[in-house]
Formats: C-alpha cells, sequence, structure tokens
C-alpha cells in the first residue's frame, strides 16, 4: 500500500514538473514554417549573472564612485549604489521593457555629493521602463533618466 501510494505520489511529482516546463518549451521550440514566410525575429534577452559598472548618468560621466547592478536567474536586482547595497525585483518584458520593483536597502549615511549621487541612481533605476545594449555597454532608459553601464571587470 505503501508503495503505491510513493509511486502514486512520484508519478505526480513528475507530472508536474514536466507539465510546468511546458511553456518554456515551447517558447524555445521552433514555430512551423509556411512556405514563402520569413522567420520570427528572435527577442533579446536581458544579460542575467553579468555584473555593470555606472559610466554616466543622464550624460554625465560618474567617476569616484561606480554604483553596479546585476539581475539573477531568479529575477533579482541587486548591487551597489555608491553608499548602500540594494536589491528588487527586476522582470525583463517584451520589446526590452524591463519593470524593477521597489527597493530595499542598506540604511548606511556618506557624505552629502555621494547621497545625491545614489538618490538620483537609486530613482533612474526603479523607474527604468526600456533597456537595450548598444556598443558592449548597457541602457536602463526611463521618461526622464538615462543609466549607462560598461560591464564590470573583477
Amino acid at each position: 500500500m505503501m508503495t503505491r501510494n510513493f509511486l502514486n505520489g512520484m508519478a505526480f511529482v513528475a507530472i508536474f514538473s514536466l507539465a510546468s516546463s511546458l511553456p518554456a518549451l515551447a517558447q524555445n521550440a521552433p514555430a512551423e514554417k509556411k512556405p514563402g514566410a520569413l522567420s520570427p525575429m528572435q527577442g533579446k534577452a536581458f544579460p542575467i549573472n553579468v555584473q555593470w559598472e555606472l559610466v554616466s548618468l543622464n550624460g554625465k560621466p560618474v567617476d569616484d564612485i561606480q554604483p553596479t547592478v546585476v539581475l539573477d536567474t531568479q529575477l533579482r536586482m541587486r548591487g551597489f549604489a555608491g553608499c548602500n547595497t540594494y536589491s528588487a525585483t527586476a522582470y525583463p518584458m517584451k520589446n526590452q521593457g524591463i519593470a524593477v520593483g521597489p527597493l530595499a536597502l542598506t540604511k548606511k549615511e556618506c557624505e552629502k555629493p555621494v547621497m545625491e549621487l545614489e538618490k538620483a541612481y537609486l530613482l533612474a533605476l526603479r523607474t527604468s521602463q526600456q533597456w537595450q545594449i548598444k556598443d558592449g555597454a548597457l541602457y536602463m532608459l526611463g521618461e526622464k533618466a538615462e543609466l549607462k553601464f560598461q560591464r564590470a571587470l573583477f
């Protein structure tokens, strides 16, 4: 009796695992191609597990303090903001859109210019709506802000 319940449970787990992976498999499956039809364009994927270092904020170079950002496979964005570390949930969307959730950050106090840069950076990051990679740089764009990052070499 216990063996049957165990096997039924294992079958359920196997079926559930397969069913939950079907949407991902369907996205990667090649679409049926009709004669004379063009192949669909592949969407660009946000770079996962790549650390980026801020180069400029709204076109102004950032020299001494370089905030960082990385997005992991769990859609957790985290990094250094200039004084404090932060994290948030971020969702890459269609057409290179991005939605960044509320930020959680440490409460360290630094000098006024550092705190001003941090505040501007976090506001620009939080309100980013689009992203693009151009000439090896990551741009995160919002209605009132532009962040330009270069790949960090550690």
